[in-house]
């Protein structure tokens, strides 16, 4: 019996990008935090920049941090164990993104079904609905908050079913682009992951003309109450993590363009259509408690 080949782990040489990528994240969280907070107040302030910083630093870190990962897998530096170590830290990414979105979730339930039922005097509440504020109602939509601002709730039709339909699309298209890969059939390839990034970046279009709509038109805006929050929190963050999967998507789309993946290596592309599709499943639920519901 021939004795199994051994294979080395291949440890990369030390890298500048976590680092990196941790003052990117943290140049975001503040930025983001102060901006929100002008935002609220109508002041001008720092926190833009910062937030464009933060953006600007974490492109950078993905463009060097993918550059570094091609080029060790291209050269060959990848072994069998290596690449059970990416699937793990995949799907353990993907699960935290899970948990991350959980939370958001819940707090849009326990707004709808605990805090504004005992607001209203739900219960045994009566007295606090009558201390806090006298004749609030019991309502979701929150289109008038306790202190008295009025805003619209944003319909399920329009533009909101519009770019469900596109990610349900985007989906089928990157599943089909994943098949072709692996069939080595690189025009078909080529042609619906290029359609997947294309869908990616309507939806992202068509979502700035929705807050641009609320904002104007709706006054749904951060300082609508607890509705006009949950709904950009949900909506904003989920529109994060397509910008980023759409980018996920360029790159890989870039990379096949040059010729690289085959049928048995191609765990990126993998990766990247996992991350895609769990964007489009967290957008179907959105969808449905946030625009619907």
């Amino acid at each position: 019996m021939a004795e199994q080949e051994y294979q080395k782990y291949y440890v990369p040489e030390q890298s500048p990008w976590p680092i990196v990528g941790a003052v990117a994240l943290f140049l975001i969280a503040v930025g983001a935090g102060n901006f929100v907070i002008e935002s609220t107040k109508g002041e001008s302030g720092f926190g833009g920049w910062i937030l464009l910083a933060g953006i600007v630093t974490l492109l950078v870190m993905l463009i060097g941090w993918f550059n570094n990962q091609i080029n060790e897998s291209m050269n060959g530096m990848h072994s069998d164990q290596l690449g059970r170590s990416y699937r793990q830290g995949m799907s353990w990414f993907i699960f935290s993104e899970v948990m991350f979105f959980a939370a958001f979730f819940g707090a849009l339930f326990y707004a709808r079904v605990i805090a504004v039922p005992w607001l209203a005097g739900e219960g045994n509440n009566a007295m606090t609905n009558e201390v806090l504020w006298p004749g609030f109602e019991d309502m979701w939509p929150l289109t008038k908050t306790p202190g008295g601002t009025e805003t619209t709730a944003m319909g399920w039709m329009g533009l909101p079913l519009y770019n469900t339909i596109i990610l349900l699309v985007s989906s089928f298209t990157c599943h089909f682009a994943h098949v072709a890969l692996e069939k080595e059939q690189r025009g078909k390839l080529k042609l619906m992951l290029g359609l997947t990034v294309l869908l990616g970046c309507i939806f992202l279009f068509l979502q700035v003309e929705e807050y641009v709509h609320a904002y104007r038109e709706m006054n749904l805006t951060l300082q609508s109450g607890v509705y006009g929050n949950t709904f950009f929190l949900l909506t904003g963050f989920h529109g994060m993590h397509v910008t980023l999967g759409t980018i996920i998507l360029i790159v890989l789309w870039l990379r096949i363009m040059k010729g690289h993946f085959t049928p048995k290596n191609h765990f990126a592309f993998q990766a990247g259509s996992w991350y895609w599709h769990f964007v489009d499943v967290v957008w179907v639920m959105l969808f449905f408690f946030v625009y619907i519901l």
